[in-house]
């Protein structure tokens, strides 16, 4: 008789022969033995892990003699012949080579008939994913419902190809791949029966380069006994294998343990006059810096077997964890890398060297415990106990303002001498006090470096977005009068340097609506240190204080529709029916409020001009030949435009609007040039003429803006996201599982509908 390999020779007959697969065999062991069979069984796994002989096994309990059963003689005429591959009513099929619709037709068609000498006609189809999609649908209808006496066996190492239609009619079942130690242990039964002589390292070098495949590693076993002629033995399987040498391996880490860069390139230089594989030497470093890992952890997980095992145990000793472990993420990064050098050589050297470059340092290290930790800086003596030497930009001095307590901090904020710019601060007052002059911001010369608490009334802390919104305009009204660019730090100044100021004067006159009577000047008051400010409660004013305080101006017309607007809210207090002019201004204003309005309405009425920091006005009158209320932010979210175009019309401001000719100008303060790209001035423009039937025209200056259709929109979600906080925390049902319960509400989640 011809030589037979060992994996067809030693090809298990049975059940309790087959190895690494006992998740499969206990289902299929339980099934048999219960008589539950299915009528279609799918196998899949990679090569060599038992697919083939498990539907052979399959078929043998099927058709023993001895009936169904999970221990098939193997006597028998039927399992005689299964083993020998010559059973009529076993038919095997690669699919590979029969994989079109017609060889499924044709099998299909002999499958309703009986089988000749057998309990069922078994169908195996072998790498079945390399079947057409008309084959597969060709045998989905048997493949569902098949005669009682067929059973389908398919086997594939590719399931993601297969139909899931084909995977839902078949029993699937997964084979692992082999683990080393079963397959260590089964050459050392087959090569104990071939009376073989071998070394157990052998055996496990074989195992290692099998892969997981047990019929791999019978391959390289037949192979390992013919380059020995007749003996396994561990040098001539590393020569056959091509295997690195580990003392090589070794001696690296000897090197790295004494940080000897000359004997680590003297190890490289030896392997490269062998013409070894650097890749393969880093593969085998990383496997063998993980046993010495293991050895650090876990040393009885340690195999006995190991030739290297004394070595490992060694430098488990010599070695940190940590050590361990960077080696290991740089012999793999190595090895990821080594197609990026510039030859194998300097990758393989370079990977070295960053092991001896890099050392691991202990988290307690980074920062030593002699060294002092960085001390914030003092606060000047005197100063308030929301001060500090850290600068702060106005708007966060604003977002301090608006937070309870927040105030007083605020009034400690002063900006720089040199800088020479008026910074507007609030502070709260007592309830009764003039809150004429409360509505703009007080101006503060820094020339003195000394804070001034202006008069406003006393109202809630504002929210985040609110804050943030007054912040802006703070921090736009003070670029506005300086007319430089004023640096954003601000610092404490001492409580001894305060001294009384007068009101700064305004920078250029502010147009006002007419009045009709003239407003009493506010006697100037010298500023109190904000060390001697004792702060007041946020108590709401009663009806009685705000009348006895409130010192209204009479306007000609209505008061404008946006009096009501919530972005307003946060420069203006909400009990002021009418608009008032700051104290700051009245006293420069006699000749605006000395003028009497015009007997007839022009095509644009009159302005009513908001007065800000510096010399900056902003559009409030309405223009009754465009029969527009004058109010932009609405305006500008109401256009049909879209993109930059769109951008522009929601960020920028009207300063005016004016007759020219037959045409009407519209004259907008734009934050940033790159909002005037893309023909967007010409689009707006075109929508503005679309919308009131007029000519229009659209200009443009420069600078920051304030009163803006997404500020405006910013500011209404704002007041909806109140609006809905308060109503969860008003609502009965909620305020029951506070109660009851202990709930709470989490910050953040409540969302206005």
């Amino acid at each position: 008789m011809s030589y037979q390999v060992l994996a067809r020779k030693y090809r298990p007959k049975s059940f309790e022969t087959l190895v690494g697969q006992e998740h499969v065999v206990r289902a299929l062991t339980h099934a048999l033995e219960q008589q539950r069979l299915h009528h279609a069984y799918l196998f899949t796994g990679t090569r060599g892990v038992g697919k083939t002989t498990l539907s052979r096994i399959l078929a043998k309990s099927f058709n023993c003699e001895k009936g169904i059963t999970a221990q098939p003689c193997g006597v028998c005429e039927a399992c005689t012949a299964i083993d020998a591959g010559r059973f009529v009513d076993y038919i095997e099929m690669d699919a590979a080579s029969n994989r079109g619709v017609d060889e499924m037709a044709s099998l299909l068609e002999q499958a309703i008939y009986a089988p000749s000498n057998a309990r069922f006609k078994v169908y195996m189809i072998d790498e079945v994913h390399m079947l057409t999609n008309h084959a597969f649908n060709a045998m989905l209808k048997t493949l569902e419902e098949p005669p009682e006496h067929v059973k389908f066996i398919l086997a594939t190492t590719d399931p993601q190809k297969i139909p899931v239609t084909v995977l839902s009619r078949c029993l699937q079942f997964n084979l692992k791949q082999m683990p080393p130690g079963h397959i260590v242990g089964h050459l050392e039964n087959i090569l104990g029966q071939e009376q073989i002589a071998f070394e157990a390292p052998a055996l496990r070098l074989l195992a290692q380069g099998a892969h997981g495949s047990m019929r791999d590693a019978l391959s390289l076993t037949d192979q390992a006994i013919a380059y020995a002629a007749g003996k396994v033995s561990l040098e001539a399987v590393q020569g056959m294998l091509g295997a690195l040498d580990q003392s090589y391996l070794i001696r690296l880490l000897d090197a790295l343990a004494i940080s000897d860069g000359k004997a680590l390139l003297d190890v490289a230089d030896e392997m490269a006059a062998r013409s070894l594989s650097y890749k393969s030497a880093l593969q085998d470093l990383g496997s063998l810096l993980h046993q010495i890992a293991v050895a650090q952890m876990v040393p009885s997980a340690v195999p006995d077997d190991l030739p290297e095992r004394e070595h490992i145990l060694r430098l488990a000793q010599q070695f940190s964890k940590e050590q361990v472990q960077l080696f290991y993420q740089i012999a793999v990064h190595g090895k990821n890398e080594l197609a990026l050098a510039p030859d194998e050589y300097a990758g393989f050297s370079m990977t070295l060297l960053r092991m001896l470059a890099f050392h691991p340092i202990d988290g307690s290290g980074l920062i030593p415990a002699s060294s002092p930790t960085p001390a914030a800086p003092t606060a000047p003596s005197g100063s308030g106990p929301a001060t500090g030497a850290r600068s702060a930009s106005p708007a966060q001095a604003a977002l301090r303002a608006a937070q309870p307590g927040g105030g007083a901090a605020v009034a400690n904020l002063v900006a720089p001498s040199a800088a020479r710019t008026a910074v507007p601060v609030q502070a709260p007052v007592a309830p009764g006090a003039n809150s004429a002059s409360s509505i703009a911001p007080s101006s503060v010369s820094t020339n003195t470096a000394a804070p001034v608490a202006a008069s406003a009334p006393a109202a809630k802390p504002m929210s985040p977005a609110m804050a943030a919104l007054a912040a802006a305009r703070a921090a736009s009204g003070k670029a506005g009068a300086a007319k430089t660019a004023a640096p954003e730090s601000v610092v404490a100044a001492p409580a001894a340097a305060v001294t009384p100021v007068q009101p700064a004067a305004v920078v250029a006159p502010v147009a006002v609506a007419p009045v009709s009577a003239p407003l009493p000047a506010k006697p100037a008051t010298p500023a109190t240190p904000a060390a001697a400010v004792a702060p007041v409660p946020s108590v709401p004013l009663t009806a009685q204080q705000i009348e006895a305080s409130a010192q209204p101006v009479g306007l000609d017309d209505m008061p404008p529709p946006w009096d009501d607007d919530p972005m307003f809210a946060v420069a203006q207090p909400a009990a002021r029916p009418v608009r008032s002019v700051p104290a700051a201004s009245v006293n420069h204003a006699p000749q605006a409020q000395a003028e009497s309005a015009p007997e007839e309405a022009p095509l644009v009425q009159p302005a009513v001009l908001e007065p800000l920091a510096g010399d900056r006005v902003l559009w409030r009158a309405p223009v009754a030949a465009l029969s527009w209320d004058g109010h932009w932010p609405d305006l500008a979210a109401s256009l049909p435009v879209r993109g930059v175009a769109q951008q522009l019309a929601q960020q920028s401001e009207l300063i005016n609007c004016r007759e020219d000719g037959n045409a009407f100008v519209f004259l907008l303060r734009v934050p940033v040039a790159t909002l005037l790209s893309a023909g967007s001035l010409d689009k707006l423009s075109a929508a503005l003429s679309e919308r009131f039937g007029k000519t229009v025209r659209v200009e443009h200056q420069i600078g920051a803006v304030e009163l803006t259709a997404n500020a405006q929109a910013i500011a209404q979600r704002e007041v909806r996201q109140q609006q809905a906080e308060q109503a969860i925390q008003n609502d009965g049902f909620v305020q029951s599982l506070m109660r009851e319960f202990g709930a709470s509400i989490v910050t953040g989640s409540v969302r206005p509908v």
